[in-house]
């Protein structure tokens, strides 16, 4: 009898023969190999879809920023983030946003868009009119200011010692409808005069910043028409003005 029949250890040609024959370890082969490829196929896609999408940065807050903050480069940190993720109107670089100042409270962490920040066109943003315009007021009592936050809408009074005299005469509040000097209707009270109606509030100084000018009342700005801005602006020269929440 030939001795390589009593061979105990298999040759090449005989492992080949009996891979192509059907069985169990062959099936558990063929799924093993499948499952490697199915794993590296996607770990490849994955790869590619991520290098296709152009991640863009943005600018967020570095830390809880408060209304009437100027900005500074430490107040400012770098996002990476898709595209379609963007908000409209996002910072892109620090220096879009260094020395410019927030009208509103931010969350650190917050994207920082152009509305947040005081610019020539937030007047019109938030009055949606062309012709809009921001107003400094310093208003007669302090306490009022800590209740404003930006985008309330209120009414901008001012004193009427006109009205005053001819209610004590006349013992009643009686409302006489006047026009101001550029031709804009107010209404005169023994209460005070309303200079302009629903106007909103922009921006508000943050509170370490009004303990920082002592004793002087902080200045608000206002967003309102430009007629309504310039009886506002006037009337500051020459009384107190307050303002009524809607």
């Amino acid at each position: 009898m030939p001795a390589d029949r009593f061979r105990l250890q298999p040759t090449i040609v005989d492992r080949l023969r009996g891979a192509a024959q059907p069985g169990w370890t062959r099936a558990l082969a063929v799924r093993r190999t499948l499952a490697v490829a199915l794993l590296v196929a996607s770990i490849v896609a994955a790869v590619v879809a991520h290098r296709g999408e152009q991640q863009v940065t943005v600018m967020v807050a570095a830390h809880d920023l408060s209304p009437g903050t100027e900005l500074a480069a430490t107040d400012l940190t770098e996002l990476r983030i898709g595209p379609g993720e963007r908000p409209d109107g996002a910072l892109r670089m620090s220096r879009d946003g260094v020395g410019r100042t927030v009208t509103g409270p931010v969350h650190r962490g917050e994207v920082l868009t152009d509305w947040r920040l005081l610019s020539p066109r937030l007047p019109t943003q938030l009055m949606n009119d062309a012709n809009a315009r921001l107003v400094p007021v310093r208003l007669a009592d302090d306490a009022v200011v800590r209740l404003l936050r930006s985008g309330d809408v209120v009414d901008v009074l001012t004193e009427a010692p006109d009205a005053q005299r001819q209610a004590s005469a006349t013992g009643s509040d009686a409302v006489v409808d006047e026009q101001d000097s550029g031709g804009a209707p107010t209404s005169k009270t023994a209460s005070g005069r309303v200079l302009v109606r629903g106007a909103v509030v922009a921006v508000v100084a943050a509170p370490d910043s009004r303990a920082a000018r002592g004793s002087a009342a902080p200045v608000i700005m206002l967003a309102m028409g430009e007629r309504e801005a310039h009886t506002v602006a006037g009337a500051t020269l020459a009384a107190p003005l307050t303002v009524v929440f809607h």
